[in-house]
């Protein structure tokens, strides 16, 4: 299996409304999922890993007060900055522009920018470096430069 054919599985399957998905070929395993909790399998073990603090209930508070979310567009790792040493690509308290990317989401390998859908200032931030994120997980929070 190619990367590419990977690559579109995955695709596939974020814009479905599957919850999980596994697929097993050979010496090849893949296991997808938009839960809170992804099982992630190596070399035949399986491992649990939690997607971060945050709850499906706060996500929830947080698109129903009508805040304007930045979520994750697919299943990966979180990365604040483009180098490991690097500065962050936006802080609590900056200025961000639409269209101005904040932060990468890394999956299979493959370094996706993810841009802010709104204009405004970073309100909060909901995961660290590093952290797996799911599918939809709520990333950042930005508000207007008098919110509080």
């Amino acid at each position: 299996m190619t990367i590419k054919e990977i690559q579109n599985i995955i695709k596939d399957f974020e814009s479905s409304s599957l919850m999980s998905l596994e697929l097993e070929m050979d010496n090849f395993k893949l296991r997808l999922s938009k839960n809170k909790d992804n099982h992630i399998v190596v070399n035949g073990e399986s491992k649990e890993e939690d997607n971060g603090k945050q709850t499906n209930s706060q996500q929830a508070q947080l698109k129903q007060n009508n805040q304007n979310v930045i979520q994750s567009p697919l299943v990966g790792t979180f990365y604040a900055s483009a180098t490991p040493n690097g500065k962050p690509f936006v802080e609590v308290g900056q200025q961000v522009k639409k269209g101005q990317v904040v932060c990468i989401i890394e999956a299979m390998k493959i370094m996706n920018e993810i841009t802010s859908p709104f204009d405004g200032v970073i309100k909060e931030v909901f995961v660290h470096n590093g952290e797996v994120v799911g599918y939809n997980h709520t990333l950042m929070r930005v508000g207007d430069k008098n919110e509080k």
